[in-house]
């Protein structure tokens, strides 16, 4: 089987490699991931943000594509290559709205009568804005649009005050002609992804992503400083927080089809439990990052026959391997402020192999035979084994293998801060 992928990140580094195990591999990335390239049978540079150019780019019908970053399936890039007789396992432009239009996203869950829906208000006035920041109090501040993960804003993290909650929600009003405001949701988040073939889902473990730059939660929003998964359930997980968030995802999933722009692809969804039990932060349209290294490190189905599966509407039910996985992202000195790029980094591949961590290249470049940062994240160090304790001591070990100007949240995976997570549920609990 031929899979075209299109993306050049840590996240598209693991789906290659889990393709390229079972089919022959074509991609189109922005820039050469070296990693991704040499998994390839063949691969393009291209706008991977501009459709037509990744269609103009692309001169082998392969027999199913899957393209994974936000913005790519937001620009219609599955759509483009649909036209040139692909069969498809990533979402159409119209599917992937429920990301890259959180208004949308919302609107759908009130028309929908879906339940983990938090008070939200959608308003393109600043007097608007206002009285509902007065009116909720403790909110969330979100841009309707894609913003790489780091464009929410919530009270007593990054506002000091109803001033700055006032100012941001104009800022984005002016810039954008809208704001999405919502009560703030107190409780512990965690990741759901489900592969998708329009009808039904195929649930991965969940996982626990931290937004945070620094250690203890600290610091400004990111991409993702590192998640890990415990198999079936969470630490501070049961049984009911995770059939409700199943529930919620299959009735978005019908939602969608209703209004005729049914999904095919990865469902992720994005939890807060509360004491009131799961609500819905939002919905993205493909893996998350750096959540997918979590789930197909697990993976025992070949990814080929999963997607296959979806393409054709047969989604079939794949295995998992019932260990834990760490992942720790490594970033450039500065990140996520001034982060220094085209700085010169190297994987000790010997002694990675021997910690039995696995590095997925992410924001990097390769010149002349050496690799280099570009500023953003720069590679995934993940850990696997039999407990989590064991699974974050290879990423540990798995992160000393790379050398240049590069740092890591040492705590995330650890059991300290695991046992925050324990603690805080169940105090909400009660």
């Amino acid at each position: 089987m031929k899979i075209l992928l299109v993306g050049d990140g840590a996240r598209e580094h693991i789906i290659a490699e889990k393709l390229a195990a079972d089919a022959d591999l074509y991609a189109v990335m922005s820039r050469k991931n070296p990693a991704i390239a040499r998994l390839c049978k063949k691969y393009w540079i291209a706008n991977t943000t501009d459709a037509a150019a990744v269609a103009k780019a692309v001169d082998v019908v392969a027999d199913l594509v899957f393209a994974s970053p936000d913005a790519v399936l937001a620009a219609g890039v599955t759509d483009a290559l649909v036209e040139k007789g692909m069969a498809a396992a990533s979402p159409l432009k119209a599917a992937a709205r429920i990301e890259w239009d959180k208004g949308f996203m919302r609107s759908l869950m009130v028309r929908h009568r879906i339940a983990g829906l938090p008070r939200h208000r959608v308003v393109q006035e600043d007097n608007e804005a206002i009285a509902t920041i007065r009116e909720y109090g403790m909110v969330a501040v979100k841009p309707l649009g894609l913003t790489g993960g780091k464009g929410v804003k919530v009270s007593g993290d990054h506002f000091k005050n109803m001033e700055e909650k006032f100012a941001y929600a104009q800022e984005l009003i002016a810039k954008d002609g809208s704001v999405l405001i919502e009560e703030k949701l107190i409780g512990e988040e965690f990741t759901l992804q489900a592969f998708c073939d329009g009808n039904v889902l195929a649930f991965m473990p969940p996982v626990q992503d931290h937004k945070r730059a620094f250690v203890g939660d600290l610091g400004p929003n990111t991409g993702g400083m590192g998640s890990y998964s415990t198999g079936r359930l969470l630490p501070f997980m049961n049984d009911v927080d995770l059939e409700k968030a199943q529930a919620i995802m299959q009735h978005v999933i019908n939602a969608m089809k209703k209004e005729g722009a049914p999904f095919t692809g990865v469902l992720y969804g994005q939890f807060m439990i509360t004491a009131d039990g799961p609500k819905v932060i939002e919905f993205n349209s493909r893996f998350g990052d750096p959540e997918a290294m979590n789930v197909l490190a697990l993976l025992r189905t070949p990814l080929p026959e999963v997607f296959r599966s979806m393409a054709e509407g047969k989604l079939l039910k794949p295995e998992f391997a019932n260990q834990c996985t760490v992942v720790k992202y490594l970033v450039p000195e500065g990140y996520p402020g001034k982060s220094r790029a085209d700085a010169e980094v190297k994987v000790d591949e010997a002694a990675l192999a021997e910690t039995g961590a696995s590095a997925y290249y992410a924001s990097v470049y390769e010149k002349e035979g050496n690799v280099y940062t570009t500023g953003s994240r720069t590679f995934g160090i993940l850990g696997m084994g039999g407990t989590l304790a064991e699974a974050e001591g290879i990423a540990e070990k798995g992160c000393k293998c790379v050398s240049g100007p590069v740092w890591h949240r040492h705590d995330i995976g650890t059991p300290e801060l695991v046992q925050k997570r324990v603690e805080h549920m169940k105090e909400l609990r009660k």
